[in-house]
């Protein structure tokens, strides 16, 4: 399996990714701004396939027509000269001042409106570049005191706005669908549908469900202490994995945005195993965009800046190639069957089974031996999750 990225493996990068300048909370820019143009070629050198945005990354907040215009000129002629596409759009609600308590669900009913029209002008640039998935983060959209905000009233506001937007890509034929990127906190102290979970149970209150999915991202998810391949598989299963963005993250702390694998290894390579393997005798679970929303350390120079967006990209292909020898070792197709993960896919019930023939069965609960799994009947995970870390580490 070749480590060198090419087109195929559907690599895409945010401008805000590689285009960080360092600055955090405690200290300013340490690099100078990365022009658009630049970006996309040098994504393309590296093996990219694509390049997402938000609208205040390609042109500044308050842009006039005419200053906006020239920047999305020279992004498609750079497109055009590189063969690199847009498969993802997102929109900045969360950094000017306007938002500071938030776009869908600002307590200001004028700030609501104005964010839902710069989102629907988003949504014709993302239309016009070609892009199938808007991406709507929430980073603002919460509170910091419960009596702040009326929770019920910033859903429904919430709910108003996704519909709103559904309608429009709907009547416009737009070929777009939603992803929600959810976070438990930062920047707010709170933020509305904070993982995976609740957005999927927020999604299916949606006058369009089947136009909005999410878009987990590994750092989220692990700041509130979750198992990010185990949300994945969720995602999947309800069918609403859109998008996904791939980071590393050491903990339950501030949003890291390392490298993808340079945070929690063994899950990182549970996660590429599902994404590219499905469930153990599957094909791929996912097809869409491999999409790296990491930043580039502080600490690094415009090298270091491409040393660590080809970095994302070669970790994820070693743990691709580690995943496939995994799964393609007998010793490990041998350990899935003791450990009896093959018999999780087997219904629990009879085919045809009534709940009568069940409880007419003396052998699933009268004649059951329960004590047989005392001191016995062991299900062998360790030496599974040994045979597994033994493949990440190529030491088999």
């Amino acid at each position: 399996m070749s480590l060198t990225p090419t087109r195929d493996d559907k690599f895409s990068f945010g401008l805000w990714t590689v285009g960080y300048n360092g600055a955090d909370p405690f200290g300013g820019p340490t690099r100078a701004p990365l022009d658009a143009v630049h970006a996309v070629e040098k994504l393309s050198e590296l093996g990219a396939y694509g390049l997402t945005f938000h609208d205040d990354d390609l042109f500044a907040f308050g842009s006039t027509d005419a200053e906006r215009q020239t920047q999305i000129d020279r992004l498609k002629q750079a497109l055009s000269d590189t063969g690199l596409i847009v498969p993802m759009v997102t929109t900045n609600l969360f950094s000017a001042p306007v938002f500071k308590d938030g776009g869908f669900t600002s307590n200001d009913r004028d700030v609501r409106r104005f964010a839902l029209r710069k989102v629907m002008r988003n949504l014709d640039l993302a239309a016009e570049l070609g892009a199938k998935t808007f991406v709507m983060w929430g980073g603002r959209e919460g509170a910091e005191y419960d009596v702040a905000k009326d929770i019920r009233q910033a859903l429904e506001r919430y709910r108003e706005a996704v519909n709103l937007l559904g309608d429009y890509v709907t009547d416009k034929g737009y070929d777009i669908r939603f992803a929600i990127e959810p976070k438990p906190n930062e920047p707010r102290g709170d933020i509305l549908l904070p993982t995976l979970g609740h957005a999927i149970a927020f999604i299916n209150t949606l006058d369009r469900p089947e136009l909005v999915g999410v878009n987990p991202e590994v750092g989220h998810e692990q700041m509130a202490g979750l198992n990010f391949t185990a949300g994945i598989a969720q995602a999947l299963d309800a069918g609403k994995l859109y998008h996904i963005d791939l980071n590393g993250q050491r903990g339950i702390k501030y949003d890291q945005d390392l490298v993808f694998g340079h945070g929690d290894l063994q899950n990182a390579f549970s996660l590429v195993d599902l994404l590219e393997n499905g469930g153990p005798n599957g094909g791929p679970a996912y097809d869409g965009p491999r999409h790296f929303d990491y930043k580039p350390s502080r600490t690094e120079d415009e090298n270091g800046v491409w040393d660590s967006a080809a970095a994302n990209m070669r970790t994820y292909l070693l743990l691709k190639e580690r995943a496939a020898a995994f799964r393609a070792d007998p010793e490990v197709q041998e350990a899935l069957a003791a450990s009896r993960v093959d018999e999780l896919a087997s219904p629990t019930l009879g085919e045809g089974e009534s709940y009568d023939d069940f409880l007419a069965d003396r052998s699933a609960y009268e004649d059951f031996d329960a004590n047989a799994y005392f001191n016995g009947k062991g299900f062998g995970f360790v030496r599974l999750q040994q045979l597994a870390l033994e493949h990440l580490l190529n030491a088999r």
